[in-house]
């Protein structure tokens, strides 16, 4: 394969494909971070579904400053709701939507396009660029996508953040380090949360994420609702997650907490201004507990039937609490994980400590 320097080319393009969902962009921040680091005058661009688009930017109907704190990475977002699509394939708007962005990604001029995403999808959008170089993994998620791909990188690492940061590296041929992401600050969100945290100024928070994309990921409430209990007897201010879908869970987490705990019920930069000010974070294979890990927050993780290894806490202190009886399977199943189930509020609560206390200095 042909090594590319790209060092001196102030003017190169880059495009990022990752759509989706939350903790995958998560995930593909910190190879992002890295390329913007090494290389801080290039045009990086990142094709996102709308979903998505606050992990990148504090943009609300409102223009905001590239590269600036509201929104430190990217020089432009490109909004692709292909989910929507997806739900009406054959409407007008559908075909009026996909040939703007087709218009749009021909128009940028890439000198290279990075897909992060290793799906077919992710990959016709990445040709739709019409670029010089299209850059995958050499084993991507969807393994078609791989003859889209113009350039193909056999990756060596165990966590899909290592992964991503080898492909990362492709793009100019040096090597790139792992990178604390970038993540926009909003300054309505960081308002709002301090006038949360007003009444308990002080008094350290824990953030509870009991959601999860299926049933067999999800701990049951009860257990929740028994750390929630210890935590606030051991000082601990105690809010619970109530993402999207997610408002009757937290409120039985707190029923079972006995009122020590208490639900949020936030936006996405609300919830990125929230973590960023709580003392522990603990949740299952959620986006809200990688969005901890990436703002460097300690974290308790209960993993049940993914593989945290591949897709677990990274780049933060943490302990994940697993199992050996759970297996790798993404079965969308509506009931707990067995082996999920033979995690307990105590070896939960025993991992605290762990996280809280700082690594000794070499």
């Amino acid at each position: 394969m042909r090594k590319w320097t790209l060092h001196v080319q102030s003017n190169f393009r880059l495009l990022i494909v990752r759509l989706g969902a939350m903790g995958d962009v998560l995930h593909a921040l910190p190879a992002v971070t890295a390329l913007r680091q090494a290389h801080p005058v290039w045009t990086i661009d990142w094709v996102i579904e709308p979903t998505w688009r606050h992990l990148l930017t504090a943009a609300n109907g409102h223009s905001v400053e590239p590269l600036s704190s509201e929104q430190p990475l990217v020089n432009r977002l490109v909004l692709a709701p292909v989910k929507t699509w997806a739900r009406s394939p054959l409407s007008r708007s559908t075909f009026g939507e996909i040939s703007a962005l087709r218009k749009d990604l021909k128009h940028g001029g890439y000198d290279a396009v990075l897909d992060l995403q290793g799906a077919v999808r992710s990959a016709m959008i990445g040709r739709v660029a019409d670029p010089p170089r299209l850059i995958g993994e050499s084993s991507p998620r969807e393994w078609a996508a791989r003859w889209i791909f113009s350039e193909r990188v056999a990756t060596c690492g165990r966590h899909v953040i290592e992964q991503d940061v080898e492909l990362g590296a492709a793009v100019a041929g040096d090597p790139l380090s792992l990178a604390q992401p970038l993540l926009p600050i909003d300054p309505a969100a960081e308002a709002w949360c301090d006038e949360l945290f007003n009444p308990f100024a002080g008094q350290p928070a824990a953030l509870l994420n009991p959601g999860a994309g299926w049933g067999a990921k999800r701990w049951p409430p009860e257990r929740y609702g028994a750390v929630a209990r210890e935590l606030a007897r051991q000082g601990f201010r105690v809010l619970i997650n109530a993402g999207p879908g997610e408002i009757a869970l937290a409120s039985e987490i707190a029923n079972h907490s006995g009122g020590t705990a208490a639900p949020v019920i936030c936006s996405l930069p609300q919830l990125i201004a929230l973590t960023r000010r709580v003392a522990l974070a603990i949740g299952g294979d959620t986006g809200p507990l990688h969005l901890a890990c990436a703002l460097s927050r300690p974290v308790v993780g209960i993993y049940g039937p993914t593989d945290p290894a591949r897709n677990g806490p990274f780049g933060t202190r943490f302990r994940v609490l697993r199992s050996p009886l759970s297996q790798r399977d993404h079965s969308r199943r509506h009931e707990p994980e067995s082996g999920l189930l033979t995690i307990t509020p105590e070896a939960v609560l025993a991992a605290v400590p762990e996280v809280l206390t700082p690594e000794p200095a070499p």
